[in-house]
């Protein structure tokens, strides 16, 4: 099975290094040197890690066959893609592949159905979970412990703790207003 460990953003430098939005809880084990990558798209890859170090806050890699900044800018956007055995499960057991989420029944605390996670969309600040509603509509809701509490791989199925207005606009609470002048 393949998942997107990272994106590639902006070269860095003059000798072929690259900044990384990494994609993965596991950047220590999936981006380590001497891995190698599928890309999306496949044209330019695969890639080896010839190298990678943290600046300022954030990775860089160095790909091999990579040395200079214009082959480095070639690379932008290119989504890094690890592959992953179907029976492996991350350490932390709070952590969860997408495999892992796709398909499970979401409900209420109360019981109340609301659909059946679709996708996992991986936002630069937080995941959110991509729920396809029986009318055949989606509802968007952030993947976070406040808002789901309780994942139940056995049962199949997400419990969520939707504050007003997550599922239904017509019930969201309206913080404050600004008057007119």
């Amino acid at each position: 099975m393949q998942l997107v460990v990272a994106r590639i953003g902006r070269a860095h430098g003059i000798k072929g290094e690259l900044t990384v939005e990494v994609r993965t809880d596991e950047p220590e084990l999936r981006l380590a040197p001497g891995a190698v990558l599928a890309t999306e798209p496949s044209s330019v890859g695969p890639l080896t890690i010839a190298a990678g170090r943290v600046h300022s806050g954030r990775l860089l890699l160095r790909f091999e066959g990579v040395t200079d900044r214009t082959a480095a800018e070639g690379l932008r956007n290119t989504l890094l893609i690890a592959e992953v055995d179907p029976e492996e499960v991350p350490e932390d057991p709070e952590e969860f592949y997408d495999h892992q989420l796709i398909d499970l029944d979401v409900v209420t605390r109360d019981g109340t159905e609301v659909g059946r996670i679709s996708e996992i969309s991986h936002l630069p600040y937080q995941d959110l979970l991509v729920v396809q509603r029986p009318d055949g509509s989606e509802v968007l809701i952030p993947f976070v412990a406040e808002i789901v509490p309780e994942i139940d791989l056995e049962e199949q199925r997400a419990v969520i703790d939707p504050p007003a207005g997550l599922l239904d606009a017509s019930q969201a609470e309206i913080a404050g207003s600004r008057e007119e002048s």
